[in-house]
Order: structure tokens, then C-alpha cells, then sequence
């Protein structure tokens, strides 16, 4: 009887890859990352140098981590979807000692750096929050399986935040001087990104057995725009299985890879000077658990 109650469902909710009404669907879950997160940032000692700084390595942010996520999707007139989905990454970590001097730029029109000493006790903090809004059209579909293509945006909130032993280097004759008359005193430095990238890709669903149905979708888009330039790629497989009528779990593994870089430059005295240089990468890869309702 329950096992007959069990292949009803399964028949009346196949296939979910497509469908043939308008259809909400709420997703919660948590994915396990592992994170590689780097700043390029300027060196103290040589003007012409910059340091590839990284979070995990250097400042001691934690690598892997279990995060939550969340995903909606609308799916209307057959073959018409749109997605939004948002995932978080918040980190802090107390460096001892980072063994080495380095400048990170100011965020806003002062053209100030900050000058962090090495031998002292650094406080980092790196949030990065990032929401997905986009449309999908299924261009084929076959009694099981869909596939289709996608446009969307990625935005990127990112918050660095420095805490400790830190000197400001105030706005200079010659930009590329080397700071060397910064006087230490405790300071935070708070800067806050915000890094819209679109994106383009395609996605596809494929039953290969009454209520269990294989996912993947694969994203990519790179940008170069006035004195901003990025690149991101987001691909993820897994399989989702029905439990009961509307409800699904899903487990998939996850990759994805951020860059995003900002130059700023100011003219003295007919000479153009580079002021401002902010590259952040961030990526993570790792497996992803999530619960779904549909109606």
C-alpha cells in the first residue's frame, strides 16, 4: 500500500524538470566551502611592487566552512523562468604578526593609503554576500529532459575591514612616493565593493529515473569597462529526488570563481599617477545540500 502511495506521487509529480503552469519554487540549504580569497595589495618597502595578499594564508581567515544559501525560482507560460538566489560568506580571523609592511588604498576621493605594520597584531574581516537575479527560456524540451540558456547579473558585496597598528599616508605631491612618515597609531579601516557582473549561460535537466532527475547549469561572463574589469564562472551538477508531492532534496557540488579589479589614477602636474588599485578574487568549491517546495 505504501509502496503504491510512493509511485503515485512520483507519477503525478514527474517530470519537474519543466512544467506546464505557473510554478514557485523555495529553496534552503547549506554548501561546504572551500575558500581562496586574495587582495592584491602595495608593497611598503618598494614602490613598484605589489603582494598578492592572501586571507587564508596570510591573515588566518578560516578555509572551510559550512554556508547558507538560498534560492526562488518563477516559472511561467512553459518555458519562461526567473531565478534569484543569495549566498553568504562572513569571516574574521587575529593575525599575530603578518611579518611584512604593506599600503591598502582608501575607498572615496582623498587618494589616502593605509600603511599596516607588520610586526603588530592585525584584526581582518572579509564579508562577501552574493545575490544572483535572472531569466531563463527552455529551448528544448523532451518528456525528460529541458534545456535552455540564461542571462542574469551577479553582484558582489564585499567589506574589508582592518583592524590594528596602522599608519595613514595622506595624499601626496607624488602618489608613488613611498610612505615612509606614517606615524602608527590603533585604526580601523572599513572599505565596502560593490561589483555587479552579468552573465550568460545555459543550464539543462534530465530524468533518468521516475522522480530523480540529474541538474547542471554552467555561467560565465568577463567585463572590461573603463578602469573596471572582472570575470566570473559558476558552474554546478548534482541530482534532485522527489520526497514527497512538492517537496525535493538536492545535492549537487558547487564552483565558482569571482575577480573583480578597480584602478583610479589622478593627474599632477600633466602626469598621470596610479592612486588606487583594488583586485579581489574569491572563489570557493564544495558540495551543496538543499530542501525545495513547489507549487
Amino acid at each position: 500500500m505504501l509502496k503504491q502511495a510512493f509511485v503515485g506521487i512520483l507519477a503525478a509529480a514527474s517530470f519537474s524538470g519543466h512544467v506546464n503552469a505557473d510554478e514557485y519554487k523555495f529553496t534552503i540549504g547549506a554548501f561546504y566551502a572551500s575558500s581562496d580569497s586574495t587582495m592584491l595589495v602595495k608593497s611598503a618597502k618598494d614602490t613598484n611592487s605589489y603582494y598578492l595578499l592572501d586571507f587564508e594564508d596570510d591573515l588566518l581567515l578560516t578555509e572551510d566552512q559550512f554556508l547558507p544559501f538560498f534560492e526562488f525560482t518563477y516559472s511561467f507560460n512553459d518555458r519562461h523562468n526567473i531565478y534569484l538566489d543569495w549566498k553568504s560568506l562572513h569571516r574574521n580571523a587575529d593575525t599575530p604578526q603578518l611579518g611584512f609592511d604593506i599600503e591598502i588604498p582608501e575607498f572615496g576621493d582623498n587618494d589616502d593609503n593605509f600603511l599596516i605594520d607588520g610586526e603588530a597584531k592585525i584584526s581582518t574581516t572579509l564579508n562577501i554576500d552574493i545575490l544572483r537575479l535572472g531569466y531563463g527560456y527552455d529551448i528544448w524540451e523532451g518528456d525528460n529532459y529541458t534545456v535552455g540558456a540564461s542571462i542574469g547579473l551577479h553582484t558582489m558585496f564585499v567589506e574589508t575591514v582592518f583592524e590594528g597598528n596602522i599608519g595613514l599616508c595622506e595624499s601626496r605631491s607624488d602618489p608613488n612616493a613611498l610612505c615612509d612618515t606614517a606615524t602608527f597609531t590603533p585604526r580601523i579601516v572599513d572599505n565596502a565593493l560593490t561589483a555587479p557582473l552579468p552573465d550568460v549561460g545555459v543550464y539543462g535537466s534530465y530524468e533518468f529515473y521516475p522522480g530523480w532527475v540529474f541538474n547542471a547549469h554552467a555561467q560565465y561572463f568577463a567585463i572590461k569597462y573603463d578602469n573596471v574589469k572582472g570575470s566570473l564562472v559558476d558552474i554546478r551538477a548534482g541530482v534532485q529526488a522527489i520526497i514527497c508531492e512538492n517537496w525535493h532534496l538536492s545535492l549537487a557540488y558547487n564552483y565558482y570563481d569571482v575577480d573583480v579589479d578597480i584602478e583610479q589614477s589622478r593627474s599632477i602636474l600633466d602626469t598621470e599617477f596610479r592612486t588606487f588599485d583594488y583586485n579581489i578574487n574569491y572563489s570557493f568549491t564544495g558540495p551543496m545540500f538543499a530542501v525545495s517546495y513547489s507549487f
